[in-house]
């Protein structure tokens, strides 16, 4: 199987702290998207301007898109998560891992 990237870009609210953020974005990490099918790893990016990027790793292009689409409500811990990011600003794109180096 061929592994599979999330890529996701947004900058945060301006109320939020990147601690606060980082704080939240680990308990997603444990309590949410670590669980879901096919989930390998998660990092979070930042470049210079304030823009921040999720680079999530799944087995599957499959997988990927399915955590993707997954119309379940959010949790309060996902939420949470959310609520530190200017969700207009959200750019979400996958991508199929064709090689590796």
């Amino acid at each position: 199987m061929t592994k599979a990237i999330w890529l996701i870009s947004y900058k945060l609210k301006k109320d939020s702290s990147e601690q606060g953020f980082l704080a939240a974005s680990k308990k997603c990490h444990n309590e949410v998207l670590s669980k879901k099918p096919g989930f390998v790893s998660w990092q979070v990016l930042r470049q210079e301007d304030g823009t921040y990027a999720d680079l999530v790793t799944w087995e599957s292009l499959a997988h990927a898109e399915a955590a993707e689409s997954d119309q379940t409500p959010p949790t309060e811990t996902a939420q949470a998560f959310y609520a530190h990011i200017n969700l207009p600003t959200c750019k979400s794109r996958l991508y199929e891992i064709i090689e590796s180096h």
